[in-house]
């Protein structure tokens, strides 16, 4: 995919965060089990806080002095999944797997981003996202290795 601005390319994030909040949103509201249901409200409250980071980016009221990087492990369960589409009632296990690919596939896009950018602070913020990514991608993957170790897997 090809920007032609670091503009058009935030706003694109931009983008990416607010579907993904709104994807966490609207199967939250379709969840009966409550612990499905505040993961995935928790979720949304992150990604809302990815597209707040990026809109303060765009307008120079980032902070990006405090941020601190760090390495996050990859498990790389996702990496062996396959896609699939969230249906109204789905068991937890196949809402994790969904929650897991698409983390994957948003810690991918950072970081190209970064990679393709020049510019040490734009950098810099590619790879602030993808670390935040890279924790959530985690902490699903742990809350899916837990689940499956609960059912004897």
């Amino acid at each position: 995919m090809s920007f032609g601005s670091f503009e058009e390319l935030v706003n694109y994030a931009i983008e990416k965060e607010k579907e993904a909040a709104s994807f966490y949103e609207e199967v939250a509201g379709q969840e009966i089990f409550s612990g499905s249901k505040d993961m995935l409200n928790d979720f949304a409250k992150e990604e809302r806080k990815h597209q707040k980071m990026l809109e303060g980016i765009l307008s120079d009221k980032g902070k990006l002095s405090e941020y601190k990087l760090e390495w996050i492990p990859d498990m790389k369960r996702s990496n062996y999944l396959v896609e699939m589409k969230y249906q109204k009632g789905m068991h937890y296990r196949d809402i994790l797997l969904i929650a897991m690919k698409r983390e994957e596939k948003a810690l991918a896009f950072y970081n190209d981003a970064a990679r393709e950018n020049n510019n040490k602070d734009q950098v810099k913020i590619f790879r602030i996202l993808a670390q935040e990514e890279a924790k959530h991608k985690l902490g699903l993957e742990k809350l899916y290795d837990d689940y499956m170790a609960k059912q004897g897997d």
